[in-house]
């Protein structure tokens, strides 16, 4: 029984006593963590706390089906996991997230929390455990099985829920962006320097399909990320766990969150190795990468206004200097690139993390999680916001895109088939010697008529592939 103590209660676990505030749902095991890791301040997100509730709920619906612990206290389990599932007990997981590598204590928290939170329910008090979070909570699992499960359902959670749409709505307004801009010729640009002409929708075609391509990618990790390695409990071998147990609740973690899971391939695996997490965080890392060579290119062909490339004109999200009167800047761009910059760090934690386990456990689990579900936070939000605050409120500078064309040296290039590479550079230096375009040259020198220099020089033909001037 707990002994009451004004602002505080008793509570006990295998090391002994603890005073726990009265009115905490969590026990002495959870207590013991908050005082032995007062590391970041940082705690589980609501993704992770959430993907906790709905593992302990599927066990104990699993359970529950075995006749493995008390129809009433299992129905009672179920409910208070319910409620950790719905948010409504987070401020009851203050456990930091640099804790003990396996997150035992994050597991024990999750079984003290809804422990007493069914004991509640259950009719009975706070700390006298009619529910027990060992006996009946965490009945047939380990920390080593629950917490990689966690992991798995909340980054696949993360990926389905929220990454893949935001992505996908980046990439309709990058093909909107397509299909606006489909016909404004503007200079190509190599090495930063003038190349033959392209179209800025053609640009973003290549923007858009990077977007899809990386929706490819994270999804591609859907498989991997489905297995789920409850079932193994302390090492793998699955002692204290009924055989049908691990199948059973990953059928009923699929049907509470509408995603595939499924048992483990192999149990030793994934506990002792997160390579799948590792995997599908290369995979953010690379649409990061993505998002920051976007972002950087649509800042670039904005810059100026007067005195940059100015090819297209950014919105004015917000004014962009504390002493220079007028300046806009691309900030939400900005915050894409600064977005790129912790993915990787956090991506250097998760590699590190998962090539680290030791023997028959990886000791890196609560940091794995926790960048892997930030990262996949960042990329949602960077994304729609920069669907919605910049992409599709940008606009072309159409005739200041044809200017630059027609000035361009690269015209030359279009030469090469009719007079040769080396005649065609001697048009192109004469051009730019004389600040005159290469059709001028080209027409003056005698190398085209003006019939034909429409047609071998005509900047819209050269988007496409072909000869131009050859019957």
């Amino acid at each position: 029984m707990s002994e009451d103590d004004g602002d505080y209660r008793t509570e006990r676990d295998s090391l002994g006593e603890m005073q726990v505030p009265a009115d905490a749902y969590w026990g002495a095991q959870t207590q013991r963590a908050v005082e032995n890791f007062p590391i970041s301040g940082i705690t589980f997100s609501r993704r992770f706390v959430r993907a906790l509730g709905i593992v302990k709920k599927a066990a104990a619906q699993a359970n529950l089906d075995l006749g493995l612990i008390p129809e009433d206290k299992g129905e009672a389990i179920v409910a208070a996991a319910d409620e950790v599932i719905e948010g409504d007990h987070d401020d009851q997981f203050p456990v930091d997230v640099f804790q003990t590598g396996s997150g035992t204590s994050t597991n024990m928290n999750a079984n003290e929390v809804i422990a007493n939170r069914a004991t509640e329910i259950y009719g009975g008090d706070l700390g006298t455990r009619e529910v027990h979070p060992n006996d009946h909570v965490n009945f047939g699992q380990s920390s080593n099985d629950v917490v990689p499960t966690a992991m798995h359902v909340a980054a696949l959670e993360a990926v389905e829920g929220d990454l893949v749409p935001a992505l996908e709505e980046l990439r309709d307004a990058l093909a909107d962006a397509e299909e606006r801009f489909g016909d404004v010729v503007k200079t190509g640009r190599t090495h930063l320097q003038d190349a033959t002409p392209i179209t800025l929708g053609q640009e973003f075609s290549g923007y858009r399909t990077q977007v899809e391509k990386g929706i490819d990618r994270v999804s591609d990790a859907r498989e991997r990320l489905g297995e789920l390695a409850l079932g193994g409990t302390a090492v793998g071998t699955g002692l204290n766990t009924h055989e049908e147990f691990p199948a059973l609740a990953a059928q009923y973690i699929a049907v509470e969150t509408g995603l595939e899971f499924r048992e483990a391939d192999n149990h030793f695996e994934a506990q002792a190795a997160h390579d799948a997490m590792s995997e599908a965080h290369g995979a953010l890392r690379t649409v990061a990468g993505s998002l920051h060579k976007i972002a950087n290119d649509l800042r670039l062909l904005a810059s100026g206004p007067r005195n940059g490339l100015g090819e297209l004109q950014q919105p004015e999200n917000q004014p962009g200097s504390s002493i220079m009167p007028g300046k806009v800047n691309p900030v939400v761009a900005e915050a894409v690139n600064q977005v790129y910059a912790q993915v990787v760090g956090n991506d250097a934690a998760v590699s590190t993390g998962a090539a680290n386990g030791q023997i028959d456990l990886n000791l890196y689990k609560p940091v794995c999680a926790h960048n892997f579900l930030q990262s996949a936070d960042l990329l949602a939000n960077a994304s729609e916001t920069f669907a919605e605050k910049f992409v599709r409120e940008l606009a072309a500078n159409r005739e200041h895109c044809a200017e630059q064309v027609d000035r361009s040296m690269a015209m030359a290039t279009a030469l090469n088939v009719h007079i040769g590479y080396d005649e065609a550079s001697k048009v192109a230096k004469q051009a730019m010697a004389e600040g005159k375009t290469v059709r001028e040259v080209a027409v003056a020198e005698g190398y085209l008529t003006e019939e034909e220099a429409d047609e071998v020089l005509d900047p819209e033909r050269m988007t496409h592939r072909g000869i131009l001037g050859e019957d």
